[in-house]
Parts: C-alpha cells; structure tokens; sequence
C-alpha cells in the first residue's frame, strides 16, 4: 500500500505533541529571563492626559515615551483612496479601542508584572465612541484618526454589465444580512521571547507566528536596524488562522526589551486578552439586490458591503485585504454578467481588523447562498435545482466570471448532485410533509463556495503591500550515511506539514515516511525535515 501523497498515514508531529513534549514559547525558560505584560485601556476611545509609574518601579514601566526610537507601524498599499494609520506600539496620544496597551511592565514572573500593571495611573478623557460601522461610515463630528476627512479607510466601486442585464427582470430579491464579529481562538495566543545573542550580534526571537520571515522584515524596519541583526524563529504553533501572520505590537515591544537591555523577555497572551483585544474578524454587512428571470437564472446582482474594520490596519497585510476579496469573492461559483459593488471599509472603536482563515469569503458566502435560496422561493422551486442552473458548468471550465477570477477546473454541478443523492433529499422532503412525532421542525439545506488559492508573489505585488510574500527556498539533500534531509521555508502550524512532506519524499524516493529524528541515524533511509 501506497504511502505518498493522499494516503491516510498516522502524523509525524502528533506523538512528540501528544506526549507534552512539543516545543512552544511558553515552554521556554532562558537564564536571566523577564516577562511582560500589558495595561490595556479600560475605554473604547479617550485622550491620554496623563500616566504615572508606580514609585520605585520607574525602570520596569514603560510607555510609549520610553519607546522613542521604535517607530509606529504603518501598512501602506497602492489601493486608490486607502487611508494610512499608524498603530504604535503602545497608545500614542489617545486609545481607540478597549484593550489597547498602554504601558508595559517587565518583572520576574507574569504574577509580578501584572501587579505592576495595577499600580499604574491613567487619567483620559473620554470621546464618543463608534460602535457601529454603518454610522461611523456617515458620522461627521466624531472621527476614529482625526487627520482623515471621516471614518472610512476604503471605498471600493465595482461595476460590470449591471444595468443592462438587471433591466426588465421579473424577479427582484432584496436582503440585509448581518454578521457579528468572531474571535479566533487558536489553542495557543500570541507568544514571544526576544533574547539578545552576542556572538551574533543579532536579537533572536521565538514568536508564535506563521510568517517568520515577514516579521524579521518588520521588526527590522520599525526598530530601525538591519535585517541581519534579527533572527526569527517560529517553533511548534498551537494554531494560527491568519492570526498570527501579521506583526504584532507586543512582538515590537518585546524585541525593542531585549535590544536596549541585551538580556531575554517574554510576552504570553492570557485567553482574556486574546478575546478583548485580539482579532475580531469578519464583521460584514450586506445590502443586496438580485435580478433573475421566472426560472430562477441569475441575471444580475447590486451589492453595498459595509465592512466594520476596527481601529487600525495591521502590518503587512493592511485591512484593504478584506474589502478587495469581499468585492471580488462575492459572485461566488455562479455564472452571471451583471454585477454592481460599493464595498465600504470603516474604522470603528474596537480591535483592528486581521486576516482570518478563508479573508472576507465566510461573510460573502453567506449572503450569497441566502440569496439564492430567496430566489428559489420567489420562483417555487427546489433550492439545489436553482443552485444547479446557475453555478458555472464543467464545459465552460477554464472560466473567467464577472469579477475577472480565474476558475481554472472544477464541475460543480456534478459535486451538487452528487452530494444530493447521498442525502437521498426525496426522503428527507417526504419526512418532512409528514412531521415529526414530537412536533421537531427538520431541515436541509445546500450552499456552494469557492476558495480563492495560488496567493503568489504576482497576487501580492498587484494589491500593492509593504513587503511581498509568496518566495520560499527548501533544500534537499542526501547525507553521508544516506539520510535524506529536507529543509523548507514553509511553516506548519497545525496542518501536519512533516508528514506532508515525507509523503513526498516517499512519493520520489520511496523512504519509509514513519523515519524520522527518533530514529537511528545509522539507518541508511533516514529522514530528516526541518521546517522554519
């Protein structure tokens, strides 16, 4: 039996995690070592009038002053009309959501620094806060950064064929849809050790992130130094979701510790943090209008997005990424050529706006497949069959849609019915005109998707971000007492990536996938995979 690419083979990294013997931030313990943590703003939006250390402890307090040398973090992007914000690393001037820290404190044990935090004074003054997107979007007095004209960091218009085919439709469907924000909740929240090593003469750094490399870059660039003088090192991650693919302030802040005092600190993200003031994504809301004909056929589609984008745009992805996609995602796997777009990105008081697993197609897929069932109402028929008259057909495949996206293969249709018959629907149809004996209402229901792919270098460099991402190096190669060694830039954070590429290595030079660091390494098919 086949033990490469697609067979289902017990994961490399499972026994090391199963048996407490991973290798995360919060595992370790450096000589000399100081943690860190965080006083948070109590208020959603206020004017710092001022702060005052805790007396004798003047030396372990730290507030935005003290980092004068570490510039505040700004995502630029080539997107027409994007507004720049610039989120430093501790609050400058004022806050401007709930959580947002204020001061860093540095003591022995993570008890300790937090009692530090307690002691610390802070006098605001409040604003009025901007809680709702939609209101924020048109609110004329009060303003997230007040060097912007309003509240809106993007304004996107899309329009192709809109007029012509939406004209004389018989069928007009019109919806609001709402979607809350979400946390993301991976097993293990932001974490970070910044050590500074001599013999380097580099600071080196354990961060719980996806993107190593893209933080080298950043940290570099805000702390004002050269990239040779950071290393950055992810270990074993506990989840990352989009998360942990940007740069974080407290990395910042940690990293800027261990530079100035030439010895180890560490940040650990507590679940109350991570909940308050971490990425709460995906808040959209949805204005649509749909044009079909009797038999349920898509003709058209006019859409106004409201996306609530919090109070800052994350390094390097910018909070552009979710407008962009959520325009360009909405169409979804559907075949129709009239399509109108105002896709709205606002700032509000709450945390900024990240990428999250699947950006901006939870909340496009969602109203979209809404849309579709509403369709088949108004035209009384099965939700499948009108979905399967309108996704696009396997002979039209490659097919470019309404909104420029390539669709290189796929048969959907064939997937719809598919998965129809293994539900066998007549008979969940025909139990639900009898009823249930209990009184239950029972459902069933369809939706279709498509998950954009293949973000390479030329993807990145045409949304115009700081630093473009998609170029990795691997190594392989055959060691003196015939071990294969494989050694690649991808990062696995809980995808089971050794044991992909073991497969591979089965797959080209038929190694047992099960060899690994915990064998022998007098075995000549010895297979060593090392993942930075």
């Amino acid at each position: 039996m086949t033990q490469g690419i697609g067979a289902r083979l017990q994961r490399k990294e499972d026994a090391r995690h199963l048996h407490g013997r991973g290798n995360f931030v919060s595992d370790m313990l450096l000589p000399g070592q100081s943690e860190v943590a965080f006083l948070r703003s109590p208020i959603a939006h206020g004017r710092i009038r001022r702060i005052v250390k805790p007396r004798g402890a003047e030396n372990q307090v730290f507030v935005r002053n003290d980092l004068a040398d570490v510039a505040a973090m700004v995502a630029p992007t080539t997107v027409p009309g994007y507004k720049l914000s610039e989120w430093h690393p501790l609050a400058h001037g004022k806050v401007r959501f709930v959580g947002e820290a204020i001061a860093m404190c540095v003591a022995p044990t993570r008890a300790e620094a937090e009692d530090l935090t307690e002691q610390i004074e802070v006098e605001f003054d409040e604003l009025p806060v901007l809680v709702d997107a939609q209101a924020a979007r048109t609110e004329p007095t009060v303003r997230v950064h007040e060097q912007w004209g309003d509240n809106l960091f993007l304004t996107l218009n899309y329009e192709s064929g809109f007029e012509a085919k939406a004209k004389g439709a018989p069928i007009v469907i019109e919806r609001e849809i709402a979607l809350a924000r979400q946390a993301m909740v991976p097993m293990e929240g932001k974490a970070v050790l910044a050590q500074w090593d001599d013999r380097s003469g580099q600071i080196i750094v354990h961060a719980s992130t996806q993107v190593p490399h893209i933080i080298r870059v950043g940290l570099a660039q805000f702390l004002g130094i050269d990239q040779g003088q950071v290393r950055v090192i992810s270990p074993d991650v506990g989840g990352g979701f989009g998360y942990k693919c940007i740069l974080q302030p407290e990395e910042l802040c940690v990293a800027w510790l261990a530079l100035k005092f030439r010895r180890p600190f560490r940040y650990i993200e507590d679940r109350r943090e991570h909940l308050v003031v971490g990425a709460n994504s995906r808040q959209h809301g949805y204005r649509v209008t749909a044009h079909a004909d009797e038999r349920g056929k898509l003709l058209a589609l006019d859409a106004e997005v409201t996306i609530d984008g919090g109070a800052y745009s994350a390094w390097p992805f910018t909070v552009a990424l979710e407008p962009g996609q959520a325009t360009g995602n909405l169409p979804g796997p559907y075949d129709f050529r009239g399509y109108r777009c105002r896709t709205y990105c606002v700032a509000t008081n709450k945390p900024g706006f990240l990428p999250y697993r699947g950006v901006a197609r939870t909340g496009v897929c969602f109203a979209m497949e809404l849309v579709i069932d509403a369709i088949a109402r108004a035209v009384g028929r099965e939700p499948w069959e009108v979905r399967y008259d309108n996704l696009v057909s396997a002979a039209d495949m490659p097919y470019d849609n309404v909104t420029r996206k390539h669709y290189d293969s796929g048969d959907y249709r064939k997937a719809l019915t598919l998965a129809r018959e293994k539900l066998d629907l007549e008979a969940w149809r025909e139990r639900q005109r009898r009823g249930e004996r209990d009184g239950r209402l029972i459902g069933i229901g369809f939706a279709s998707y498509c998950e954009q792919t293949a973000h390479g270098t030329s993807v990145f460099s045409g949304w115009g971000l700081p630093i473009i991402p998609g170029y990795d190096q691997a190594t392989v190669r055959v060691n003196p007492d015939g071990g294969l060694e494989i050694r690649a830039g991808v990062h696995s954070h809980g995808q089971g990536m050794e044991t992909t590429l073991a497969q591979i290595a089965h797959e080209e030079l038929g190694i047992d996938p099960a060899k690994g660091a915990g064998d022998s390494y007098l075995t000549k098919d010895f297979l060593m995979i090392s993942i930075n």
